[in-house]
């Protein structure tokens, strides 16, 4: 369940935010970037998180075994992302 003031993020970067995403990405990634413009308090820290943890090279796997880990992940989850 989605609350409806999520649906459409407030102020006029964050639409253009999405606007973005809805032409380049496709719309389970929007769904997703809803979250992170929704609380940007949280939503860029955690970015940053999920950045470093993916891209980092300091780590034995590479950039493409790490994707492919959190797409099988998702997939176990059932995730739409």
């Amino acid at each position: 369940m989605r609350l409806a003031s999520m649906a459409v993020p407030s102020g006029a970067w964050a639409r253009t935010q999405l606007f973005g995403l809805r032409l380049f990405a496709g719309p389970a990634v929007v769904e997703a970037a809803k979250g992170w413009l929704y609380r940007p308090a949280w939503g860029k820290p955690f970015s940053r998180l999920l950045t470093e943890g993916m891209r980092s090279r300091a780590s034995e796997w590479s950039i493409g075994e790490r994707e492919l880990f959190a797409a099988f992940v998702s997939r176990l989850n059932k995730c739409e992302f």
